[in-house]
């Protein structure tokens, strides 16, 4: 049995996410034929975090600033928490590490944490089906495998990673994945999208769960129909529907990424049993 454990960051408020991870998980099970046991753990409002007994963690997405939250009770959880999977990992001479996957906003607050670039608020929301571009030489990761370039992604933050900090990039062995489309006319620094943080996490900026139903039903709510509409135009609000219709867009997203994550986590577990 495979043991995961979800912190979820989302404070309450409703989301896709939570379902789209849970379907992810349970389509895994089903998939690798494995017993895989999912508990969530409320973070930001019942101060519930994991210990180490768990296998695989997923961090979610969530709403609010990744940068007020500094010094809060829960965050000083969630900081405890990394540390001790960190030290987990290093003192480990087995092959069963725990494996970690950071979405959006737990993906900045780490960034932040470790201090790998500057998170900032955004000039404008970004909410919608964009383009992500692979950093050449980042072919080898597995996790990004079956993939175009670019490919496409859900994005949907006020917040962002930019002017990372290559100095503690290096220093920490991690690399930088894809950043989101390049603009050559806008004079605006591209947001890090993806960072391999080392051998057994990583994270993304956007929501690599997100899946075209729940997505075209956000879409399509009254209130957030009109925001998109008010700050990008009818006819961007209906070029997002029509690339949630393509199976090349963010299907091939949601059937790779997270997936890969868990193939690779659940292939090192089945080498450790047997060793």
């Amino acid at each position: 049995m495979i043991r995961v454990a979800i912190i979820d960051l989302y404070d309450g408020y409703a989301n896709q996410g939570m379902r789209c991870i849970r379907e992810i998980l349970h389509e895994f099970s089903l998939r690798e034929q494995l017993e895989v046991s999912v508990i969530e753990f409320d973070l930001r409002q019942k101060s519930e975090i994991p210990d180490l007994s768990f296998d695989i963690y997923i961090s979610t997405g969530g709403p609010g600033s990744p940068l007020d939250s500094e010094g809060s009770d829960w965050e000083n959880l969630y900081f405890t928490w990394l540390e001790a999977v960190l030290d987990f990992n290093a003192a480990n001479t087995e092959q069963s590490f725990k494996k970690v996957f950071f979405i959006c906003h737990s993906f900045q607050l780490v960034s932040r944490y470790w201090a790998l670039g500057e998170v900032s608020k955004r000039k404008s929301t970004s909410f919608g089906v964009f383009p992500i571009h692979l950093i050449p030489g980042t072919d080898g990761e597995k996790v990004f495998r079956g993939l175009h370039d670019p490919f496409y992604a859900v994005d949907s933050r006020d917040y962002q990673l930019i002017k990372p900090n290559h100095i503690r990039l290096r220093e920490m062995g991690a690399k930088i994945l894809c950043i989101e489309k390049d603009r050559p006319h806008v004079p605006l620094e591209r947001a890090v999208m993806a960072i391999r943080f080392n051998e057994h996490m990583i994270g993304t900026q956007f929501h690599p769960e997100a899946d075209p139903i729940g997505m075209s039903l956000h879409l399509q709510t009254e209130e957030r129909k009109q925001t998109v509409i008010t700050n990008y135009g009818f006819e961007k609000w209906s070029s997002m529907i029509e690339h949630l219709e393509d199976p090349d867009k963010i299907m091939l997203t949601h059937d790779h990424i997270l997936p890969n994550f868990l193939h690779l986590s659940a292939l090192q577990f089945q080498e450790a049993s047997l060793a």
